[in-house]
């Protein structure tokens, strides 16, 4: 009986497994938010990289 006690009050499990749940759960914000908005970050990037090699060629005089 002793050991059932002991093993009822102890938490240290129940902490780990919170963290665990708190890092599946940002995991999967983090994969939709990607899946979302992922083909608009792609464009916003190409668009930036297109941008900056205009502004390189004009600054060194190859346009």
């Amino acid at each position: 009986m002793l050991l059932v006690r002991r093993f009822v009050r102890n938490e240290a499990g129940a902490t780990a497994i919170e963290y665990g749940l708190i890092a599946a759960l940002i995991a999967c914000g983090i994969i939709v938010s990607l899946t979302l908005f992922g083909s608009n970050l792609q464009l916003l990037f190409d668009g930036v990289a297109s941008k900056s090699t205009e502004v390189w060629a004009n600054a060194n005089g190859t346009l």
